[in-house]
């Protein structure tokens, strides 16, 4: 079996060499077929790609599978979809995955992925667990992924991207990546396939998802764009912009729009976030859905009051002290 696993970089030279050394060093009865994709970074993050291309033609790497080939390309693109799927027309492997320059797989990943598709023929998915890591590795939570249900998927992304993969046959047959989009490409993907083939969950980590100042997830300005992507399409693909995702939205922009001071003073964010919430959910859904009503218990509402990683995804991080 062949695994193909892309990695979309940009000036990401700080962590790029530990991403990097987690695909190479992956071991099992498996052929990997690796592309770095670089976006024409202006930081060390070329120099750090041609380092491991040579440490592999030298020998400096020990190949711990059937065999690796790694490629690389570094071109201005249009974003992170494009290079992806720059990087998906050229895979050779009959399972594919992308894992970020920030993130990295854990030992064993590809042969427990290899095995299970194995084992599975009739599955078009499976994805897995991951840790929270804060900027120097150091695990500071979990993803809050869990099994598979589709009724879930609009107001509960629990596919962690970094931990999924995906037969090539079926990306190709829902259309791949959607290079129109910059934020949510993943959750895209992932909807179109769960809709038509099986999507299975073992509760087993297979990468650290790194989280950083300037990654998306903590970004306010990604988050923001984030959400309008997300509501777009969960309006399309469910008819219906759940009320925990117009929260999400509302939040950020109402942080977006207020004086520093104030962004200071959590009550005023919240209360404006609730009727911003309101007010959208409304406009959008033309009006209150059952669907949203359920989403009122206790759990839920008491993320309005944690930081912005129980908003997106619902998971206490202990030590985590970002907001």
């Amino acid at each position: 079996m062949i695994l193909s696993i892309v990695t979309p970089s940009y000036n990401q030279g700080a962590y790029l060499a530990e991403t990097i050394r987690s695909v190479l060093s992956q071991e099992g009865d498996f052929y990997l077929d690796y592309l770095v994709m670089d976006g024409d970074s202006d930081d060390d993050s070329v120099s750090i790609i041609k380092h491991y291309e040579h440490l592999l033609a030298e020998g400096g790497i020990a190949t711990r599978c059937r065999g690796i080939r790694y490629r690389w390309q570094s071109e201005k693109d249009s974003g992170q979809a494009e290079a992806l799927m720059k990087g998906f027309r050229l895979a050779e492997g009959e399972i594919l995955a992308w894992i970020n320059s920030d993130d990295v797989y854990l030992p064993g990943t590809l042969q427990a992925v290899t095995l299970w598709f194995r084992d599975n023929p009739g599955s078009g998915l499976m994805y897995g667990a991951a840790h929270y890591t804060d900027e120097s590795g150091k695990v500071i939570g979990s993803y809050p992924t869990e099994k598979f249900d589709l009724k879930k998927l609009p107001y509960f992304n629990f596919f962690c991207q970094p931990s999924t993969f995906f037969r090539k046959s079926v990306f190709q047959h829902v259309g791949g990546l959607d290079e129109r989009l910059n934020y949510a490409m993943d959750y895209d993907l992932f909807v179109r396939i769960a809709k038509q083939f099986p999507c299975i969950y073992t509760p087993v980590y297979f990468s650290n998802y790194r989280l950083h100042e300037t990654s998306k997830t903590m970004n306010s300005e990604f988050l923001l764009k984030y959400y309008e992507e997300i509501l777009r399409l969960t309006l399309k693909y469910f008819n219906w912009a759940p009320l925990n995702q117009v929260y999400g939205f509302c939040n950020c922009y109402s942080i977006s729009r207020l004086p520093v001071f104030l962004k200071k003073i959590k009550f005023i964010v919240i209360c404006l976030s609730i009727v911003c919430t309101l007010i959208h959910s409304i406009r959008l859904n033309r009006g209150l859905k059952w669907q949203d009503l359920k989403l009122l218990t206790r759990a839920n509402l008491m993320k309005i009051f944690g930081n912005r990683l129980l908003i997106i995804g619902g998971q206490q991080l202990p030590d985590h002290k970002a907001s």
